[in-house]
C-alpha cells in the first residue's frame, strides 16, 4: 500500500516552526524601530509660525544660544524667546520684510508669538537643562547641529536608553564652561583625564536609577 505522506513531509513541522520564529523576530524588530522614537521623535521638524533660521542666525551672524535662549544656564526649562528679544534688532534690520509680519503683529498686540516646540519629553519625565550645561553638557549634544539647521528639527530620540547610556558613560560629552553654546567643539586628545577633573570638581554623578528622571 502507498504512503499517504511523502517522506519530505517529515520536515513541514520543524520548517513551519522556524518560518513562525523567523516571523515572530522579525515583526519584534520592525516595531521595536518603527515603534521606538529613533523613528517617531528623531526627525521631527515641525512648521513654525515664523521661518527663522537658525543657520542664518547662529551659524552665519555667529550669535550665541544665549542671546535668545537666555535662560537655559538658570531655568531647569529651555525658555523660547519672547518678541522684544526679535524686535530688539528687527526694529531697524528688515522693519518692512513680509517674513516678519507675524513678529510685527505680536509687537503691536503684545501677543506672544505660539511657537511650535521640537524637543518635548513626556511629563513623567524629569529633566532640568539647566543642571546639564552647569555640568559641562554642551547645546549640540542633545540638538545637534542646530546651527546648520534652516529648520529645526529633533536629532536625537530623547528615549530612555539613549539617555541612560549618556549617563553612564558622560566623560565624551563634558565640555569646559566656555564651549557650552560652541557647535564646533571636539572632545580633545585628553577627553579622559580632563573628564575626570571636571566631574570631581563639580561633583558629577549622573543618576541611573528610576527616581533620577521620574519622581
Amino acid at each position: 500500500m502507498a504512503q499517504l505522506f511523502k517522506r519530505w513531509s517529515n520536515k513541514l513541522p520543524l520548517s513551519l516552526a522556524a518560518l513562525v520564529l523567523l516571523a515572530l523576530a522579525g515583526a519584534i524588530g520592525f516595531f521595536s524601530f518603527y515603534g521606538s522614537p529613533r523613528y517617531t521623535d528623531a526627525g521631527y521638524r515641525p512648521q513654525q509660525p515664523v521661518p527663522y533660521s537658525h543657520a542664518l542666525h547662529a551659524g552665519d551672524l555667529g550669535m550665541d544660544c544665549r542671546y535668545c535662549h537666555h535662560a537655559i544656564e538658570a531655568a531647569p526649562h529651555a525658555n523660547l524667546p519672547p518678541t522684544q528679544t526679535c524686535m530688539n534688532c528687527h526694529k531697524l534690520l528688515l522693519p518692512e520684510s513680509s517674513r516678519l509680519m507675524p513678529v510685527r503683529e505680536s509687537w503691536s498686540s503684545n501677543l506672544p508669538i505660539v511657537w511650535a516646540r521640537v524637543h518635548l519629553l513626556p511629563d513623567y519625565a524629569y529633566f532640568n537643562h539647566s543642571a546639564h550645561l552647569a555640568a559641562g553638557v554642551g547645546c549640540s549634544t542633545c540638538h545637534g547641529m542646530i546651527a546648520r539647521m534652516v529648520v529645526v528639527k529633533q536629532m536625537a530620540p530623547l528615549s530612555m536608553g539613549w539617555c541612560l547610556a549618556c549617563h553612564r558613560n558622560a566623560d565624551p560629552s563634558l565640555r569646559p564652561a566656555s564651549e557650552i553654546t560652541s557647535m564646533e567643539w571636539k572632545p580633545a586628545a585628553d577627553q579622559a583625564r580632563f573628564a575626570a577633573a571636571l566631574r570631581m570638581e563639580r561633583k558629577i554623578n549622573p543618576p541611573q536609577d528610576c527616581s533620577g528622571c521620574h519622581r
